[in-house]
């Protein structure tokens, strides 16, 4: 088996072990408590616009945004990581059928690893903190996949090479 597709095959294994461990600790520990805080947040609002608190009622529900903005993100970037991971693994399995040499291979195997680790952790991030860097991994992990998969196609679309040649 190539360095390649060890590579892919065991970052696969390890990105859905890392991702199904990811979604059993927020379900365990964090889920409940981010529901609940959710639906206060949402009747405080809803109420303060019944008693015609337009200020009490536009902050409560900023705030439920925001709960909902992590929420999602805490909730998918396990799903995507389980998702990336199966990408990682179908694709090791048929990465003798990619015609490219040995050395973009690897290259492919390095871009979709490296960018299924970094996109996820990246939106995760976002939720923890502020700023450009979170932001910066999710754009640097997505482009890497999305570069891995665009090199994938293309060698897969390509005509297989005569023996002698190869």
């Amino acid at each position: 088996m190539s360095a390649a597709r060890k590579l892919l095959i065991l970052s696969g294994i390890a990105l859905a072990v890392w991702g199904m461990g990811w979604g059993l600790a927020y379900a365990v520990f964090f889920e409940h408590q981010a529901l609940d805080a959710m639906g206060g947040q949402i009747t405080t609002g809803f109420v303060g616009a019944a008693q015609r608190n337009l200020p009490a009622a536009h902050a409560a529900l900023a705030s439920y945004a925001h709960s909902e903005f992590n929420y999602v993100r805490q909730v998918d970037v396990h799903s995507h990581w389980i998702g990336l991971a199966m990408v990682l693994i179908v694709l090791g399995i048929v990465l003798d059928r990619v015609n490219l040499n040995a050395r973009l291979r690897w290259w492919l195997a390095v871009m979709l690893a490296v960018g299924s680790a970094v996109f996820p952790r990246g939106v995760i991030l976002q939720t923890l903190m502020a700023g450009a860097l979170p932001m910066a991994l999710a754009v640097v992990g997505a482009g890497l996949v999305i570069a891995g998969m665009a090199l994938a196609a293309w060698g897969f679309a390509r005509a297989p090479r005569p023996a002698a040649e190869a």
